[in-house]
């Protein structure tokens, strides 16, 4: 088929299905940049809250670029992907260098900057400054292979600056960013993975290929990935009057550069918490199990063990802080969001 016959019923079904939402009712260059970085790997119901807030204390990229790195991090604590937020404060730091502390439009000026690869690129171009360039993420792939059934390996490079081509090739000069969101709307809303495209109420259907050879599900074509590595872990929730144990990662890394539970490789007995925590030069006044959690991450899983140990005295090693101080000051990850639960609870509050 030609893919130019999708531009005109995607255009009419966008403009009466839009979405509503924060980023598009204020469609500045820095907004739509927040915004997409943190809907990178993450559902738009959850990037709600987060970009409202962020966008209020960080409301412009000098704000953004002179961001204390706690401050940064508690703005993004729960979102995941922490390295975009790093990237963010790096790139901002660039645009105030060398851009004036503004974004620039050009497509390939946007690609210098951290973080901001081939879709972002494009979607700020096109969305905030009307520039025709191609927004192509997961769900526009989707939409593209499924309309013209294609069978091409979307995992290959080629094939993505191939897709890329096409979209550009149908941007319409004067509603760039539309088209480009439409086709994220659609992949996001309706032409959906895993089983559940809703072909029914399709605006494409009549003219989309898969749909006629009634084999959807088959786009697109991808590697298969590989198997996440399992890490057994063991997490201290180690108390000593009101206050908890946090201590800061390693700045490069795994979740670098936030706080986390003390936690020790491997599923440890009571035995073996005793004698670490004398290592630690503590005493151990009492112990109990508060249950296994796992948290999911790109390429590795974190099976986790929680116990709650009650120490006579602080040790060194670590931070020992306050519920006011850990929800107002120190980020700690959602990969321990189990455990800070059960700690807040256990202290008399309900869970941040």
């Amino acid at each position: 088929m030609v893919l130019g016959w999708i531009v005109e019923p995607l255009l009419a079904w966008y403009d009466r299905n839009a979405r509503v939402l924060p980023w598009r009712e204020e469609p500045t260059p820095y907004r739509v940049w927040i915004s997409e970085i943190m809907l990178q790997q993450t559902r738009v119901e959850a990037v709600k809250p987060y970009f409202e807030r962020f966008v209020s204390q960080l409301p412009d990229i000098t704000a953004l670029a002179e961001a204390d790195d706690d401050k940064l991090m508690k703005l993004w604590e729960g979102l995941g992907y922490y390295s975009r937020a790093r990237n963010l404060k790096k790139a901002a730091q660039l645009a105030a260098e060398e851009f004036g502390g503004r974004l620039p439009a050009a497509y390939d000026e946007l690609l210098k900057l951290p973080g901001i690869g081939p879709y972002t690129a494009g979607a700020i171009s096109s969305i905030a400054f009307g520039i025709p360039a191609p927004a192509v993420d997961g769900n526009v792939l989707r939409v593209i292979t499924r309309v013209t059934a294609d069978y091409s390996n979307v995992s290959d490079s080629k094939v993505k600056r191939e897709m890329e081509e096409k979209v550009r090739d149908i941007l319409p000069p004067a509603r760039a960013g539309d088209m480009n969101q439409a086709l994220m709307e659609l992949g996001a809303t309706v032409c959906l993975p895993n089983g559940l495209p809703k072909c029914e109420i399709c605006p494409l259907k009549e003219i989309c290929e898969a749909e006629r050879q009634g084999n959807p599900l088959d786009f697109p074509q991808k590697n298969t990935k590989k198997a996440r590595k399992i890490e057994e872990k063991t997490v201290l929730l180690l108390i000593c009057g009101k206050k908890t144990a946090i201590r800061k990662r390693q700045e490069k890394g795994l979740l670098a550069g936030l706080y986390e539970f003390p936690n020790l490789d491997g599923y440890l007995s009571d035995e073996q918490i005793r004698r670490q925590v004398e290592k630690w030069g503590m005493q151990m006044v009492s112990i109990k199990e508060t249950g296994k959690a796992k948290h999911i991450f790109s390429h590795v899983e974190w099976h986790m063990k929680g116990f709650q140990v009650d120490v006579e005295q602080e040790s060194a090693r670590f931070l020992w802080t306050t519920k006011e101080e850990r929800q107002d000051r120190f980020p700690i990850p959602s990969a321990f969001q189990f455990y800070t639960k059960i700690l807040e609870k256990e202290q008399g509050k309900a869970p941040y």
